[in-house]
C-alpha cells in the first residue's frame, strides 16, 4: 500500500512509501538534501519497517528536534498503525 507523509520541523516537507507486507519500498522525499535523502532511501529499501524505525528514531538534525530520517520512523509508525 501507497502512503504520503507531511513532515514537521524538517526541511523535507513530504515522504512517500510503500509497505508491502511489512517490507518498506519505493521510499521518496520531497525537498530536503537530496543526495543524503536519495541514500536512506536506498538504504531503507527492501528493510522490515520496524527495523527501520528501531534504527533511526530519534536521529535529530543540528538543533533541531527531529530530522528526516526521524521523520520516516513516525511516517512508518503511523503506518503500521493504521494500515
Amino acid at each position: 500500500m501507497e502512503y504520503t507523509y507531511r513532515t514537521r520541523g524538517t526541511c523535507a516537507q513530504q515522504i512517500k512509501f510503500e509497505l508491502e507486507n511489512g517490507i518498506v519500498k519505493n521510499v521518496s522525499f520531497y525537498g530536503g538534501c537530496n543526495g543524503n535523502l536519495q541514500g536512506i532511501s536506498k538504504l531503507v529499501e527492501g528493510q522490515k519497517a520496524e527495523d527501520v524505525i528501531e534504527k533511526l528514531r530519534g536521529i535529530k538534525c543540528g538543533f533541531k528536534q527531529t530530522s528526516c530520517p526521524d521523520q520516516l520512523a513516525a511516517a512508518l509508525t503511523e503506518a503500521l498503525k493504521n494500515g
